[in-house]
């Protein structure tokens, strides 16, 4: 029976075993010749044997077929190391039987069942163990698929820590295996910047096929790659995966444009690319199970050293505060000519759309809604805003090189979306985009949707990506919609008809006459009874001027000026701790917990005499993690991720717009009736008196629901302040790496990189804001 025995801890079939069954028991030939103590004894040994054999055909299955590469690992490692040990085993006790060992033959060559089951005990622990983890690949939620490599590692790293050594110790050698198998996906994607070959399906670094469109609408040529947290180790921090993810991109980025990168910055080739033989040293120093902290330093000691060499070359610091200046003037409007200029060019355009024959068939009574507005009017507003905007330069110094590059690469353009919608939501938006509120700012400028875009072209890429282009563009529109308000507001006491009596009545001797006399007193009259109706109208247009003027001034000084100032300080290094707003007077622990990694060519990026730490806080890496930080604050200071404050502020605009359209129909309308008064021009197909009733009718519900906008406006930024204040929230999550969909919590190991975290600005209250509004409405 001793070789039937072995056999069937062998996982071959034997006839001591019916394994045709569930059951762990003897056959049943077999059980009238045992005693209970023995039939109980074989039970544990038919378990063992049923364990092996099950272990050894899943293994080869997922070996086989498994979709993760880890997976394939782990199940070969179990199979070949293990299972092997337990083989081995088998053939020890069969040869110490054999050979007739005291330890197992007893007298009378008699072998102890008792003995042999012994020797067996402990694998019983360590089978089911193997069991449950062939069992947690084959996971029970997703038989076809099974579990994914990151979870796999988790777990084993999980079951090391245990009570058994033998377990810990089975464990640990599983978890070697996985990671193994991941740092080999790793390091393709970190070295060469290529996905793996054989299993990039479970990397949690894949190509984006969604977002393989540029903001033009057509191929870039371009492999666009996305973060899938839930395929990440554990022990892989956020602020290392973030770093992971840029290093690939950047080398793929480089090689798949190696040829452009190379005009543009001599010196570059794809040879440079690759990191040298230093650089793979750090990764194969690190030994599983891979401690989070010394992968952390690894990935920074990789990034450092390529920003130093590489993007160092393609992305120096002038190129990118270049950029970042260029959308600050045109984006942010830091530049206020652009705005009034590219205002006053596209109402020019529309007024005389709406002139046309069939733009007034189509013509709505809401306003512009039916006139038509072509790709070609947009492009046209455009070059006539950058026709004024040369016209208004210096004659001493006519060379404005932001002016050109913007000329370059600013393009207005139409959205293609059905009118009355939000932009659709892109499946590649990021976190940030997602948090904008859907209310649309962009059909303020033009009837049409329109989006002001620019032309990420190589090597900016690597910084500037299409979902932040797409991000500026809707804050553009929605601080070009308030700042339109106000031109326009303002431009109604150019109306001069309106705002007095003009032209100056009859004076001697025509007034003298009796017929003068009667003219000039109907004039007054008619004068100041206008001047009465009127009176409501401009202190409905003062207000809401006012109120606009207000919120404008607060976006744009405190918000985008201030905020705009501190990161530009930042990065040139130049701000002093003293006049630091809160949250940033960390900067001079941070300058000294960098300064072992500072390099004498900090130099060669521009920093001026700042200190030499500033290469490690100024890394494209770094840059890139801050600007999103810095877009992160913006949207949310400037309360765009707020859907109640963004409707109302767009039904006041879009009421304003209304309130103004009647004031200038009404003063064509009066100026007819004047005209048909005194003069004698009279329109037999026009009834103005009927239209100046229409109108009045209209202006005055306008005016109410002004005055109830701004009402809602101030009410819902009450809300926010008392919100703010009750909750303790900030304008911002300082710990929201947005673009990487990641919620990096402060307590996370981030190693070293944590000296080099932007501290966005944090905005003044909105309390300020309600104090202006407030002291207004008192003055009115």
């Amino acid at each position: 029976m001793l070789h039937e025995i072995l056999l069937s801890l062998s996982g071959q079939p034997s006839s001591l075993f019916d394994f045709h069954t569930d059951e762990n028991s003897a056959s049943q030939h077999v059980v009238s010749l045992l005693s209970p103590p023995e039939k109980t004894l074989l039970e544990s040994l038919g378990r063992l044997g049923r364990l092996h054999a099950q272990l050894r055909a899943h293994t080869a299955t997922i070996s086989s077929s498994h979709p993760s590469i880890i997976s394939r690992a782990v199940s070969t490692a179990i199979s070949t190391e293990h299972l092997g040990q337990f083989q081995n085993k088998i053939l020890e006790v069969e040869k110490a039987i054999l050979l007739g060992d005291s330890g197992y033959v007893g007298g009378y060559g008699i072998v102890p069942l008792s003995t042999v089951v012994g020797e067996f005990a402990p694998w019983k622990r360590r089978m089911e163990w193997l069991w449950e983890v062939v069992q947690f690949m084959q996971s029970e939620h997703d038989k076809d698929k099974g579990c994914t490599g990151a979870e796999l590692i988790d777990h084993l790293r999980a079951e090391s820590h245990t009570g058994y050594d033998d377990l810990e110790e089975m464990a640990v050698n599983l978890v070697t295996a996985a990671e193994k198998a991941w740092m080999r996906q790793l390091s393709m994607w970190l070295l060469y910047g290529n996905l793996p070959m054989f299993g990039k399906e479970d990397f949690f670094i894949q190509e984006d096929y969604e977002g393989e469109l540029d903001a033009s609408g057509g191929p870039d040529g371009m492999a666009h790659f996305v973060m899938r947290t839930h395929l990440l180790p554990k022990f892989v921090s956020p602020f290392t995966a973030s770093s992971i993810f840029f290093i690939g991109k950047s080398l793929n980025h480089i090689k798949a444009k190696g040829k452009t990168l190379a005009g543009i910055s001599e010196g570059i080739s794809t040879s440079s690319i690759n990191l040298q033989g230093d650089y793979i040293e750090y990764l194969s120093e690190l030994k599983s199970p891979i401690s989070t902290s010394k992968l952390s330093n690894a990935i920074n000691a990789i990034r450092l050293s390529l920003s130093q060499t590489t993007l160092s070359k393609l992305l120096p610091l002038p190129k990118i505060l270049e950029v970042l200046s260029l959308l600050h003037d045109f984006f942010l409007l830091g530049r206020g000519e652009f705005a009034m200029a590219l205002v006053s060019h596209a109402d020019s355009r529309v007024s005389g759309r709406s002139r046309r024959p069939e733009s007034l068939q189509n013509k709505t009574p809401e306003g512009l809604e039916g006139i038509a507005i072509k790709e070609g009017d947009v492009t046209t507003v455009l070059a006539q805003t950058w026709s004024e905007l040369y016209s208004l330069q210096n004659e001493e110094d006519p060379v404005d090189d932001e002016l050109d590059l913007a000329r370059n690469l600013l393009r207005l353009t139409i959205n293609k979306r059905l009118r009355g919608h939000g932009s659709p939501l892109d499946p590649a938006a990021t976190e940030t985009e997602r948090e904008i509120s859907g209310v649309p700012f962009d059909d303020l400028l033009f009837p049409a949707a329109t989006s002001l875009s620019i032309q990420v072209q190589a090597p900016l890429d690597l910084f500037l990506s299409h979902s932040e282009v797409s991000i500026y563009s809707k804050i553009h529109a929605y601080l070009l919609g308030i700042r339109r308000a106000q031109i326009r507001l303002g431009d109604l006491w150019k109306h001069s008809s309106l705002r007095r009596c003009h032209p100056a009545p009859w004076g001697p001797p025509q007034s003298n006459t009796s017929f003068g006399e009667s003219r000039l007193k109907a004039g007054r009259q008619r004068d100041n009874t206008r001047i009465a109706q009127m009176r409501s109208i401009w202190a409905t247009g003062s207000a809401s001027l006012f109120v606009l003027s207000e919120i404008g001034s607060f976006f744009q000084g405190e918000v985008v000026n201030g905020s705009w100032e501190h990161f530009r300080e930042w990065i040139e290094g130049t701000r002093s701790s003293s006049g630091s707003r809160p949250g940033s007077a960390s900067l001079p622990n941070q300058r000294q917990e960098s300064r072992p990694v500072s390099s004498p060519r900090n130099s060669t990026l521009g920093l001026g005499d700042s200190a030499p730490t500033q290469v490690q806080k100024h890394d494209p890496e770094t840059l890139t993690v801050a600007h999103r930080r810095y877009i992160s604050s913006l949207i949310h200071s400037l309360f765009l991720t707020d859907v109640p404050f963004t409707a109302a502020i767009r039904s006041l605009l879009a009421t304003v717009d209304r309130f103004i359209a009647l004031l200038i129909r009404l003063e064509g309308i009066q100026r007819n009736m004047d005209l048909e008064t005194d003069e004698g021009v009279v329109d037999a197909l026009a009834d103005y008196p009927r239209e100046e009733r229409e109108v009045w009718k209209e202006l005055r519900a306008s005016r109410d629901d002004i005055e109830a906008g701004i009402k809602d406006v101030v009410a819902r930024l009450r809300d926010i302040d008392d919100s703010r204040s009750e909750e303790g929230r900030r304008t911002f999550d300082l710990a929201r790496d947005s673009a990487q969909n990641w919620q990096v919590d402060g307590a996370g190991v981030v190693s070293s990189s944590s000296a080099c975290q932007y501290v966005p600005r944090k905005a003044a209250g909105v309390d300020r804001l309600l104090m202006k509004l407030d002291f207004g409405n008192v003055n009115t």
